[in-house]
């Protein structure tokens, strides 16, 4: 069935994105699979593109649209892109909204022209050696100095970490052992403060180009005047903020396994085994439509989750449900699409082994399947 949740002005953007990507991003792919960075001037370039910043006020230098389906036509054409790229579903769908919702008119007018034009980049550090999804051991902390906040502490598994401009980090700033959830704050620490230091770039198993670092904070003086939203409500704003990360996880995991599964349904007509197609071989057959018919009930999931942003009705339950089901689908697609490549499916040279390899971390990333499910699980009474 043909998808009726975009109209023409989506369209003409996902037209963008992919000249975009084809003029901007592949000839420098191998590059910055290499170096595990991707340039900094591909960010204002795609600011230039219109792919940045249109949720960000007009006032500001942004489209000044709150239409999530932009969002989502990026975050599609990105993951079916096959090569390296920006990270922009980090900058549009995770970090803009915190800026929007929480800065205050001091800290828009400081912040927000350069994170629309993409010559700020942003980061968010919640992630510590001990403590991941469980952001209640988080011990990073920010201590009242005066004016300034004091913070110390070290972050990991940090998107963006190397080119990042401001690092929305997680602060324990209550150090009462019973305050729970009243005990964080967000804070911005800003490229070239003192004792600000940027650990090892991480060597992933997939996902190369996109840089992962690890982030540390040595006695680091934050002016009161970078405190986003409210002191000891960080966690509170954290979690008003998942569900459009966890929908757009969810929205790349299954454009990028559409996109697998149609290189893969066009090698299953073309590769001959026993002097037929192996797509023929009744097994085969059945696998493939299993596949399409899983993704295309996925997209009817995804595409009410965007009916269900528009009319701002989407809940943390309902993007819990979009992420893991999409992402463990996604999985379980491209192994298939890998095992139907057999040997040359190992090969990097093919896009399914790489694409194996990146996918991988899509059920960790953004809460993990099973912190998902217990969201589920605790909203049905169980």
């Amino acid at each position: 069935m043909k998808r009726s949740i975009f109209e023409a002005e989506h369209e003409a953007l996902r037209q963008s994105a992919r000249e975009f990507l084809a003029r901007e991003c592949a000839p420098h792919t191998e590059e910055w699979e290499r170096d595990g960075v991707v340039a900094r001037e591909v960010y204002k370039k795609a600011g230039d593109a219109g792919l940045l910043g249109f949720n960000i006020p007009e006032e500001f230098g942004g489209g000044g649209s709150d239409d999530f389906r932009f969002n989502a036509v990026v975050v599609e054409e990105f993951a079916r892109f096959d090569g390296a790229a920006p990270g922009l579903s980090l900058q549009n769908d995770v970090l803009a909204p915190y800026f929007l919702h929480l800065a205050n008119d001091e800290q828009r007018k400081r912040w927000m022209p350069g994170i629309a034009t993409g010559e700020t980049i942003l980061a968010v550090a919640m992630t510590e050696p001990g403590a991941g999804s469980d952001l209640a051991g988080i011990k990073t902390s920010a201590k009242k100095d005066g004016d300034d906040y004091i913070i110390n502490g070290n972050k990991t598994f940090i998107s963006a970490g190397i080119n990042s401009d401001l690092v929305v980090v997680v602060c324990r700033t209550n150090p009462d052992p019973g305050a729970g959830h009243k005990a964080f704050s967000l804070l911005v620490v800003e490229r070239g403060m003192e004792g600000f230091e940027r650990g090892r770039k991480l060597d992933k198993m997939g996902l190369k180009s996109a840089d992962t670092a690890e982030l540390h904070f040595n006695n680091v003086r934050v002016p009161k005047e970078n405190l986003l939203g409210e002191e000891n409500k960080g966690f509170y704003h954290l979690m008003q903020n998942l569900p459009s990360e966890r929908l757009s996880i969810a929205i790349g995991a299954i454009a990028g396994a559409r996109a697998i599964f149609e290189e893969t349904l066009q090698y299953t007509k073309d590769r001959k085994a026993f002097g037929k197609p192996i797509g023929t071989f009744q097994h085969n057959r059945f696998t493939l439509a299993e596949m399409a018919t899983e993704l295309d009930l996925a997209e009817v999931y995804i595409d009410r989750c965007l009916q269900a942003v528009g009319d701002d009705e989407l809940s943390a339950v309902d993007a819990s449900k979009a992420k893991w089901w999409c992402t463990e689908l996604a999985k379980r697609v491209i192994d298939n699409c890998l095992q139907l490549h057999g040997g040359y499916g190992y090969m990097n040279e093919y896009r399914v082994a790489r694409a194996y390899k990146d996918s991988r971390i899509q059920t960790i990333f953004g809460g993990t399947t099973e912190i998902m499910k217990d969201i589920i699980g605790r909203d049905l009474g169980v």
